[in-house]
């Protein structure tokens, strides 16, 4: 029993949702594990992948979860983000949840010192990981016409110095209080806006961290839970916001790391 996934015993407290996950890039993947979840929970799932190099990777999982919309996603290129919300109204009309789990810095910024950071390499940074959700977030909101939720994906770096995390921590500052604005923004129509910051997994995004497997192996030391989390916890934590059950929530960084962050 201990072995079986969250996800698995999930009740469909979704259905009838309209979801869209960006992020997913394998099924190692922060954004899958949010995929998975909410398709379990009964929602209809729409998913993007990066490019053709990707696609091979993310394809499969889209017809894992019988996704109608599966389309590529670069976010630096608004023709594409245009089309992916196109597409999205003229399937659905409607969209009940977004889900953004991109984050991208050049390798010169996030292995440099902060102080160091080029102006290119921050740009960047700042335009994948923080700008992009505030750009999605713009385009769902007319078509959250019954509220929805927006989810984004944070980590402890963004209120804390995490060693090798570069300028990554306070980009993530920057989409944490981006998150917070945005909430006092949207809550009038019934639309809720959270980060979530799960501890360390080995994802493709965290390759690029400098010496990070010495990272999980220190919060799996230290976490009260004694543990790294799973991605399959990371999405039924984003199922109960999404859900009826979390409607008196928004505007919250939701740390889902086995207790990790509450140590300082």
């Amino acid at each position: 029993m201990a072995d079986r996934s969250p996800t698995d015993r999930l009740p469909p407290v979704l259905t009838g949702r309209k979801a869209l996950v960006v992020g997913v890039a394998n099924d190692r993947s922060i954004a899958w594990g949010c995929a998975q979840a909410m398709r379990r929970a009964g929602a209809e799932m729409a998913m993007t992948y990066l490019n053709e190099r990707a696609r091979p990777h993310v394809e499969p999982l889209a017809r894992a979860v019988g996704a109608p919309i599966f389309m590529p996603l670069e976010v630096r290129d608004p023709a594409q983000v245009d089309a992916l919300f196109e597409a999205v109204a003229a399937t659905w009309g409607e969209l009940d949840i977004l889900v953004h789990s991109i984050a991208f810095a050049p390798r010169e910024a996030l292995q440099g010192r902060v102080t160091d950071c080029p102006r290119d390499g921050f740009l960047a940074a700042m335009e994948v990981s923080c700008w992009s959700f505030i750009d999605l977030a713009r385009r769902a909101e007319p078509l959250m016409r019954n509220g929805g939720t927006m989810l984004t994906m944070s980590y402890l770096g963004a209120s804390e110095v995490v060693e090798n995390y570069g300028i990554m921590g306070p980009v993530k500052a920057a989409l944490e209080a981006s998150v917070r604005y945005m909430a006092t923004e949207l809550g009038p129509k019934g639309i809720r806006v959270h980060a979530v910051s799960p501890g360390p997994l080995a994802t493709r995004a965290a390759s690029g961290i400098r010496d990070f497997d010495e990272l999980m192996e220190k919060v799996s030391a230290r976490a009260p839970a004694r543990r790294l989390v799973t991605i399959e916890e990371v999405g039924a934590a984003c199922v109960f916001l999404a859900s009826d059950y979390g409607t008196a929530m928004t505007g919250e960084t939701l740390y889902i790391d086995g207790g990790y962050h509450i140590l300082g």
